[in-house]
């Protein structure tokens, strides 16, 4: 009798399905009406997001991901299907492993649904945030608990009396090897270029203030990351900086904020950053157009030559990432 396969989920947070006002506005309506990432109570928020957001942003935002979007696809999607491939390489036939959006498609569920038809119930999860946040690893968690017991997955009734066996990989924010993975991409990408950067930024998704206070743990493993990080590249303190971007709404986000240091770069005499965004280890919006477009926009309205800015590329497919993520899968399906 052969061993059962183990399940593995790759748990992206999400990406509409087409570069769409259309396609934005249901993608959008799920994302913003998670009270893991916006906490407001429902009365208060829901008649803003649905009389107003969802009025406005899909078509400023279908024009944003017009600007990234792939012949294949959504980059998200694209580079998270490679990272599938990858992965699915070096762990071999006891495994099967898919990729699964907490907003969007292919979803948790769908993912699951498919475990289920696959006789596998024994899954590990995969979060793909190394720093844990409410907003993102928590929001997953939820997601899947949901569809693990049948609630949000189309081949299952309401009478599902079966449950897979769940494990979920921990923050790996300070894991040596992808730490080491990351120095060795970074390596890589310095080398590549033309002149040595003379400042490194290292930009993470922010989370309001108020989020951190009430004990979400994402600043302080976000800082664990940068120095850990910095160090393994031989950096002194005065060669890189530490920022957040992504604000959003009125209340106080986590500072430094990435936009408002990089309009500052040129006074300080520096000519020639290089930008890399830690906590997302795929491409997406975030990385490929705020950091990317509007990243370069910012350094130049500040003075800087647009030209001498460079955002690094997300570890995504990078050889070393595949080989650490497939180590991290392995250690947490020990005994399985």
């Amino acid at each position: 009798m052969s061993t059962p396969r183990i399940g593995v989920l790759i748990a992206q947070l999400g990406t509409p399905d087409a570069p769409t006002p259309q396609a934005l506005r249901p993608y959008l309506r799920q994302f913003l009406s998670d009270m893991r990432v916006i906490d407001y109570a429902p009365w208060k928020w829901q008649p803003i997001l649905r009389g107003i957001i969802l009025n406005t942003r899909p078509k400023r935002s279908a024009k944003l991901y017009q600007r990234i979007w792939l012949p294949e696809g959504s980059p998200l999607l694209v580079y998270s299907r490679q990272q599938v491939e990858g992965v699915q390489a070096r762990l071999g036939a006891g495994y099967r492993v898919l990729v699964g959006m907490r907003y969007g498609n292919p979803s948790i569920p769908a993912a699951f649904a498919q475990f289920a038809a696959e006789g596998i119930d024994r899954i590990l999860v995969v979060p793909m945030f190394p720093q844990f946040s409410c907003t993102t690893t928590a929001s997953i968690y939820d997601e899947v608990y949901l569809a693990a017991a049948g609630r949000r997955c189309p081949l299952f009734h309401e009478r599902k009396r079966f449950v897979p066996t769940l494990r979920f990989v921990e923050p790996y924010y300070d894991h040596p090897d992808y730490i080491n993975a990351m120095r060795d991409h970074l390596t890589q990408q310095i080398e590549q270029l033309p002149h040595v950067p003379d400042k490194f930024m290292i930009t993470f998704h922010g989370i309001p203030q108020r989020y951190v206070e009430e004990g979400d743990p994402y600043r302080a493993q976000s800082e664990r990351t940068a120095h850990l990080l910095a160090e393994a590249l031989g950096w002194s303190e005065d060669q890189w900086v530490l920022t957040f971007q992504s604000r959003f709404g009125p209340e106080k986000w986590l500072e430094p904020y990435t936009d408002a240091t990089l309009e500052g770069l040129a006074a300080q005499g520096v000519q020639r950053p290089l930008v890399f965004a830690p906590g997302f280890v795929t491409d997406c919006l975030e990385t490929l157009d705020e950091l990317g477009h509007e990243g370069r926009d910012q350094f130049a309205a500040g003075g800087g030559r647009p030209d001498n800015y460079v955002i690094a590329p997300c570890l995504n497919a990078f050889p070393g990432w595949l080989d650490a993520l497939a180590g991290l899968i392995q250690t947490n399906s020990h005994g399985w």
